[in-house]
């Protein structure tokens, strides 16, 4: 096989319609009669609309940004924590076992409701009131945030 035999396959390639030439498309080539797009080398740019305000220019700016680096916590209120049995231990396992969580994430203490079981809980952040009610029912508070820095 040698290059001045390779042949291209049947339908492979089309020609280019021959626009100026007979009946068809002739006389003004599909192009109308004159004015810009008429012209060689004529036409607008994309996006223009003959001078109204291009519809890309009267769209609503977008305003701020999505924070890649944001911390979301799922809160948990003290009155929640009431499911468990006493001398159990709460971590985010055993709270989207009990369904007290929707799905698997930081979790954050509040303290909405009281306390009526002794536990062990663990959790990422708490407020000073669900410290102050965990203590006050026996209960022991572990913060992972901090023993990531204590580390």
């Amino acid at each position: 096989m040698q290059q001045n035999s390779l042949k291209s396959f049947p339908g492979s390639t089309k020609n280019a319609k021959r626009r100026g030439r007979g009946q068809t498309r002739g006389n003004y080539s599909g192009k109308g009669m004159k004015g810009q797009n008429a012209r060689s080398g004529g036409g607008v740019r994309p996006g223009f609309e003959g001078g109204q305000t291009p519809l890309i220019r009267r769209m609503p700016k977008l305003k701020g940004f999505n924070n890649p680096n944001k911390i979301t916590y799922e809160t948990v209120n003290m009155r929640q924590l009431n499911v468990f049995k006493a001398g159990d231990t709460v971590d985010v396992k055993t709270l989207k076992e009990m369904n007290v969580i929707k799905k698997p994430a930081k979790i954050k203490l509040l303290g909405d409701g009281e306390l009526k079981v002794k536990l062990t809980i663990i959790v990422d952040k708490a407020s000073k009131m669900a410290l102050e009610k965990a203590e006050k029912a026996g209960a022991t508070v572990t913060l992972l945030s901090k023993a990531k820095k204590d580390a």
